[in-house]
């Protein structure tokens, strides 16, 4: 899979940690544009169920902060939604501060396989 190398070998992770951090920035996605308009988006992302399969479940305090910032609205949205992943990643044994190092690798393999219009579907959430 030619995101999860992308991961690996510009941000130092392990296999597993690549695998289940863009799986929960892909759960999100699923969870904020809803099932149709997230197949857009994963018909350009091979292994997307794997990486999904692969995310830790997410919640607790930071889950709930994520959510607080989400109701906001706004620019609060979206760094609600990424706050909300930084749980998920701690379980993977990364820090909260990798989820904004995994989002802009993860938007520019969606720009080369998918262009303009499946990358702002993600951006919209992502920032």
């Amino acid at each position: 899979m030619e995101l999860i190398q992308l991961l690996t070998q510009n941000l130092g992770v392990q296999e597993s940690q690549a695998m289940g951090g863009a799986g929960l920035i892909f759960q999100l996605a699923k969870e904020k544009l809803g099932e149709d308009t997230f197949s857009t988006v994963a018909q350009y992302v091979p292994g997307i169920g794997d990486m999904l399969q692969e995310a830790p479940q997410a919640g607790g305090m930071l889950g709930a902060l994520g959510g607080l910032a989400s109701a906001m609205g706004g620019e609060a949205a979206g760094i609600g939604n990424l706050v909300s992943l930084a749980g998920g990643f701690s379980q993977l044994g990364l820090d909260g501060g990798m989820v904004g190092q995994f989002v802009p690798i993860i938007l520019s393999y969606l720009q080369n396989q998918g262009g303009d219009e499946v990358t702002s579907l993600l951006e919209n959430i992502l920032s």
